[in-house]
């Protein structure tokens, strides 16, 4: 049967050009996921779905794959970005800038993916720094936003110590470097970084530092990459800089969120050389374990830019996510085609508020779904810094409930204190839930490593194990590899939630045992994250 499955496959493709419009009946009851991973909170997409996206130069500020797959064991792929549109009970896909290809893989979500998995992104084995996982990771971008400097790191680093939160990796955020592309510590605002990081490491924190592909202009740096030709280029003819000196393209200037700055042109391998001698002298000088890779998204290669090599925009988010490989503590905020790969990646920035709160659960299926199985739910409270300017309200029953949701996901990470912001009693549920996290790390840290074997998801819709349940368009619960069920509360003053549990035996975190099939509506009081454990046959005998 799978000999004639795969037949048909090649005699689509085959059949398909990259400008021919395919248009895929949907199939009663059949649901999809894919292309952007910021687009998880409208999956998954289903007969009454609306919704039109194009791949070329837009990785939504997230992940994006050029994948669909469905519940059906039905999938699109191509190697480039296309457009496609759920509407009026169909896939409508179009203006593909490569051959399409598109079948039936087999009768389920989960027989699907293995089957695009192994043929289109096949895991390398490898995962993120295990530190990632089995531990909560702290970010200073919240705390000090633009003013990174050595008194306030250290005194959040110490300050984690103090109320007694589990280390973890540390992450520098942005600003603590001289400018765009010029990576040494601001003498400014670092007296002595080497002390700083060293002291860092006594604390028990493995250190990150935020980079990006940017280079400011008029820096010395800058003009020397322009000369060399190792940043995107303006089009039009070459211009000499200055009397007597070569002609040279006029490095293009890009509008980012930090304002207008010039960008490596990574498609040349004297760029790739470059920002890989930075990297690597910050962690021979400062004992810098990785790095927090940002900034890359397609959205800014979109522009009438010039490469030294042909590229389309995502191939410049996929080149910026291939330096991450050689770190193996690294985090990713925006990438393309690079599932399977062992990288970090993290929800996209959101807002301190409940909508947000909400989306994480979907977002980090729908990345499982495309490939990305090694993920963290954005930064705990939301990771949108104009939600804790001064005089913002913080909601901290809001910030309790992010941290539950992060707990059994692969990764948490902590940006807002909250010591600094929550009461006693609610930064101590914090607390917990970071401890929470420590005890499953065990559990967490086999599900990544058996993710970089069979590329599966270490988080799982539910609709992944029990096919045939109805149970797809559940995105407030997840299953924790194939035994554990989680339930966090998304909804603000909530005391109370149903909870499906499938067929099987479930012992909660309260003692409680539910058999499935069931939902039963259930007490969440403030303090609890309701997680439930299947069962084992043998172990319920005893």
């Amino acid at each position: 049967m799978m000999k004639k499955v795969l037949l048909f496959l090649a005699l689509t493709t085959a059949a398909l050009g990259a400008e021919t419009p395919l248009e895929i009946p949907l199939l009663p009851g059949e649901y999809w996921w894919g292309g952007l991973s910021v687009d998880g909170p409208l999956m998954p997409y289903h007969a009454e779905s609306r919704l039109h996206r194009d791949l070329y130069g837009n990785s939504g500020g997230n992940q994006a794959q050029p994948l669909l797959i469905s519940s059906r064991g039905r999938f699109v792929w191509s190697g480039q970005p296309f457009q496609y549109a759920f509407e009026a009970g169909a896939l409508r896909i179009t203006e593909a800038h490569g051959r399409l290809e598109h079948g039936t893989a087999a009768n389920s979500l989960r027989d699907a993916f293995r089957h695009v998995s192994q043929r289109f992104f096949p895991p390398d084995g490898r995962i993120p720094d295990p530190a990632m996982f089995t531990h909560p990771q702290y970010n200073t971008w919240i705390e000090l936003m633009y003013d990174q400097n050595q008194d306030d790191i250290l005194g959040y680093a110490r300050a984690i110590q103090a109320q007694k939160y589990p280390p973890g990796v540390l992450m520098i955020d942005d600003n603590w470097q001289e400018n765009y592309g010029n990576w040494q510590f601001s003498a400014r605002r670092f007296a002595n970084p080497k002390a700083m990081m060293e002291e860092l490491r006594g604390l028990g924190f493995q250190l990150m530092l935020w980079v990006c592909p940017f280079v400011s202009p008029d820096s010395e740096i800058f003009r020397d990459l322009e000369k060399r030709g190792l940043l995107l280029t303006e089009s039009g003819p070459a211009v000499a800089p200055g009397p007597g000196m070569e002609p040279v393209r006029r490095a293009a200037m890009i509008r980012w969120w930090n304002g207008v700055s010039a960008c490596l042109d990574l498609t040349h391998p004297g760029a790739q050389a470059w920002f890989r001698e930075q990297l690597d002298r910050l962690v021979e000088e400062y004992g810098v374990g990785g790095f927090k890779f940002d900034a890359g998204d397609a959205e800014f290669y979109t522009g009438n830019l010039v490469s030294h090599a042909p590229a389309l925009p995502n191939d410049h988010t996929e080149m910026f996510g291939r330096v991450g490989l050689d770190f193996p503590l690294n985090e990713y905020r925006a990438s393309w085609k690079l599932a399977g790969k062992p990288l970090a990646q993290r929800v996209r920035d959101k807002a301190h508020e409940w909508d947000d709160l909400r989306a994480l659960i979907p977002s980090i299926l729908a990345q499982g779904l495309m490939g990305y199985a090694f993920t963290c739910p954005d930064m705990i409270g939301g990771g949108e810094f104009t939600s804790f300017l001064e005089g913002a309200r913080i909601d901290e029953e809001l910030i309790v409930r992010s941290a539950q949701v992060h707990a059994l996901m692969p990764m948490m990470q902590f940006s807002v204190a909250p010591w600094r912001i929550l009461s006693p009693g609610n930064n101590e549920i914090c607390r917990r839930m970071a401890e929470l996290h420590v005890r499953h790390a065990e559990t967490i840290l086999a599900l990544a490593r058996e993710s970089a074997r069979t590329g599966e998801p270490i988080v799982r819709p539910l609709g992944w194990q029990w096919p045939d349940a109805g149970y797809e368009p559940i995105i407030d619960q997840f299953m924790l590899g194939d035994d554990i069920l989680v339930a966090p509360v998304v909804e603000k003053d909530a005391r109370r939630r149903r909870v499906l549990f499938p067929p099987g035996t479930w012992r909660g975190d309260d003692g409680s045992s539910v058999t499935g099939p069931a939902t039963v509506e259930i007490a969440v009081p403030l303090e609890r994250l309701p997680w439930f454990r299947r069962v084992s046959p043998n172990e319920h005998k005893n």
